[in-house]
């Protein structure tokens, strides 16, 4: 039996069900193989008293300590952040925080490996506590981890230290993999481990009745992706307002809602553009099967869930060439890639929209991104890391 211990900061809770929710997948895809047990430990970063009792930091710090969450054992310790500081002192919070939880887990039942299944604060935390449990240690890239923590000024040494003191590498792209090694790490000791997708859920369906179901009638272009600057939704707003007929839908929360609508109504478009805040994780596939286009002007990017899902659902995508664009915009019905800028996209999207391709070729340009096979390919890397350590190993 191979027994993990799943770090995340990045996992879903009552008060964020859709947050970090294919780390979920994967881990629960993990935990489906034979010849595996996973507990999950999903730290919750907190500000300093009295802000940690303010907005929503007041409903996750009433979340349970350990729970059973979608069949996962998952324990959600608290760790002090502190405002101000860029995430310096992120890392030493955690360790302290996770020490007593994780010797609790340990005494219950040794694990033989911990998967750090977001680069920051979990890499530099789960490589100082493999060395306390003296286990191998897994980390993987997926995005703003590296592109944003592993640039900036307090925390780009803790990460690089990380990347390199760890026993194995993970990340979602070979773009990611590049930027991974870019730390300092040799290429060929970073994995690629593409996302899954729950392909009997996100399957492309009757694309006319989806939009009558939503009131739309022409074509639509959903963008999908937090309401922050680095998604490019205005680049979308944008291109959109060049393709007369044409409705955009925009799925996320974020800082950014009101300036988007202000964009939308200085270009005339208020009608022709929705912003319907977040959606339920499960509900996604019929806002993308209903899609002629799902659109992504990201600046940067691991490998977004979104392509993948859109994609499945037989809609193809128009994105940036950002992170592992290349790896999924395989064929010319998959998509297209385009610059960050109105008139490329615009002219992308129509492209695509005159094209029209058949939603069952679009979608296979994602048939091996499936839960299981990121399984199989987590659960053969992790075994091969204790199985080199054990090898290793004194006797």
């Amino acid at each position: 039996m191979l027994h993990v211990l799943t770090l995340s900061s990045l996992f879903p809770d009552a008060t964020r069900p859709n947050f970090g929710v294919f780390v979920e997948r994967q881990t629960a895809a993990l935990s489906a193989r034979p010849g595996v047990a996973v507990r999950v430990v999903a730290p919750i970063g907190l500000p300093i008293w009295p802000l940690a009792r303010a907005g929503r930091f007041r409903a996750q710090a009433t979340l349970p300590l350990r729970e059973t969450w979608h069949g996962l054992d998952v324990s959600r310790p608290r760790f002090v952040t502190l405002p101000g500081t860029g995430g310096r002192f992120h890392v030493a919070a955690l360790v302290r925080t996770l020490a007593p939880v994780l010797d609790a887990l340990w005494a219950e039942q040794r694990f033989d490996v911990i998967d750090a299944s977001f680069f920051f604060p979990d890499g530099p935390a789960a490589v100082a506590l493999g060395r306390r449990y003296g286990v191998p240690v897994s980390v993987k890239a997926r995005g703003a981890d590296i592109h944003h923590w592993g640039h900036a000024p307090a925390t780009r040494a803790q990460v690089a230290r990380a990347a390199r003191a760890a026993d194995g590498l993970l990340a979602v792209s070979d773009a990611m993999a590049d930027d991974v090694a870019a730390l300092g790490v040799a290429r060929q000791h970073v994995r690629v481990h593409h996302t899954g997708v729950d392909q009997a859920r996100f399957q492309p369906t009757d694309r006319a009745e989806a939009k009558r179901a939503l009131g739309v009638a022409g074509p639509l272009v959903l963008s999908l992706g937090a309401l922050i600057p680095r998604k490019g939704h205005g680049v979308v707003i944008d291109a959109v307002a060049r393709l007369p007929g044409v409705t955009l839908m925009i799925v996320g929360e974020g800082g950014e809602r009101d300036a988007l609508a202000a964009r939308a109504r200085r270009l005339g478009i208020a009608d022709r553009v929705r912003l319907v805040g977040g959606v339920p994780h499960h509900d996604l596939p019929a806002l993308l099967g209903a899609a002629d286009v799902m659109a992504l002007a990201s600046v940067s990017e691991g490998l977004a869930n979104a392509w993948v899902e859109a994609l499945a659902c037989g809609t193809p995508i128009v994105i940036t060439p950002a992170g592992g664009a290349h790896d999924v915009v395989t064929s010319r019905a998959a998509g297209r890639i385009a610059s960050a800028d109105a008139g490329a996209f615009a002219a992308a999207i129509g492209e695509v929209l005159a094209q029209a391709p058949d939603p069952w070729t679009v979608r296979a340009a994602v048939r091996d991104f499936t839960w299981p096979a990121n399984a199989a390919a987590l659960h053969s890397h992790l075994a091969e890391l204790v199985g080199r350590r054990n090898d290793s190993a004194p006797r």
